[in-house]
């Protein structure tokens, strides 16, 4: 009798998983074509078609999330790389818009970050109202065809129009290349008690933090990492925040991102992070072992939005849903790759270390159109 109950309650449990599943979720007649495709994703960012990788110049502004990455709009695989460029006021629905910035005579478009220049520090601003500039690698392939150490500068372009056009800074780049190979990926930030903007970049197996007080002219502060955590790989896609250390009466630490390739815990691509503190000018690690902000291989090349608002308070992340031992030959037909859901970052202490923990942003639950209710028997 006992087992013949047990049985009947897994499949009342089994029924209603699978009944919640069916109906839970955008349906297909309600979004556009490319969502009835053979592996496309639901709910994750995806491009529309073609190849993607790494998220860019994530930025809130004027009521829209703005989501750059990595685009080659003429393959499934990797090519000269662009900024595609999509938006979404809730970060669950995206929209699709042009390509925000296209490889010129300097250049491929290589990962970067965006910034809303609320005092105009840049100039490139209007009267009331802010500019949005893009801080970008510019990858020269004849110049890495050449076998230079130069070939990775950084550029910065501004937009007047909520993002929707670019103006490529006419004397790009504002920062060249000391003579290191891997010279890449810069997340800006706006620094308070320094009163400078604040640029972390990946330099082949450490990081440099630069300063400047108008996007345009930038200053070696300091530099960090290299013989500190993980090196199985380059050094790529930094960020650097603070954040409040939860349930601790007011502490707060920084918290630095560093992703590398190869060398994760499980194989290829991995995210690792640093807890310490930044003074402007210096970033001292507090952290004792290698931390990893995820142990599978499907988060890569994860920075946080800029310019959330206080109201909000959240530290919001997206990172590449995807690992290179493998991206470029996932099964897909018309495109490649998708994002991460956005996750929100908190920081909790454990023992005498911080650790860094990630769950998916509370608007997740716009995806639930169906509950159901299991009552006692």
């Amino acid at each position: 009798m006992e087992k013949k109950r047990l049985f009947l309650l897994i499949l009342i449990a089994c029924n209603l998983y699978f009944t919640s599943c069916k109906n839970t979720g955008p349906k297909l007649t309600k979004l556009p074509a490319q969502y009835a495709e053979l592996y496309r994703p639901q709910f994750h960012f995806s491009p529309s078609a073609n190849w993607m990788n790494d998220p860019n110049g994530m930025v809130y502004f004027e009521g829209e999330y703005h989501l750059f990455y990595q685009y080659y709009p003429d393959s499934t695989v990797w090519g000269p790389m662009h900024w595609g460029h999509a938006v979404s006021t809730d970060l669950v629905k995206w929209e699709h818009l042009p390509i925000a910035l296209y490889p010129d005579s300097l250049g491929y478009i290589f990962s970067g970050s965006a910034v809303v220049d609320v005092n105009n520090t840049s100039g490139f601003g209007k009267p009331g109202k802010p500019a949005l500039v893009a801080i970008f690698t510019y990858h020269n392939i004849e110049g890495e065809k050449a076998g230079r150490n130069d070939y990775q500068t950084q550029g910065i372009a501004f937009s007047n129009d909520k993002g929707r056009t670019w103006t490529k800074y006419e004397k790009n780049p504002v920062l060249k290349n000391p003579g290191q190979r891997d010279f890449r990926d810069p997340k800006v930030s706006w620094h308070k008690e320094t009163a400078k903007w604040m640029m972390t970049l990946a330099s082949g197996d450490h990081v440099c933090f630069y300063s400047s007080p108008d996007l345009k002219s930038w200053t070696l502060e300091s530099e960090f990492g290299k013989n500190i955590g993980a090196h199985g790989g380059v050094w790529e896609c930094p960020d650097l925040f603070e954040m409040p250390v939860a349930n601790s009466g007011g502490e707060k630490k920084w918290v630095l991102l560093v992703s590398i390739n190869p060398g994760g815990p499980n194989g290829g691509s991995a995210t690792q992070y640093f807890t310490g503190t930044f003074d402007g000018h210096t970033f001292t690690n507090e952290s004792t072992d290698i931390q990893w902000v995820d142990q599978g291989k499907d988060n890569y090349a994860g920075v946080t939005f800029s310019d959330i608002p206080p109201s909000d308070g959240r530290i919001i992340s997206i990172g590449w849903m995807s690992n290179w031992q493998y991206a470029q030959n996932v099964p897909t037909a018309k495109w490649r790759s998708a994002m991460t859901f956005p996750r929100s970052l908190s920081l909790i202490k454990v023992g005498s270390t911080y650790k860094l923990c990630s769950e998916p942003v509370e608007e997740i639950q716009l995806l639930r159109e169906q509950k159901t209710e299991l009552k006692p028997f």
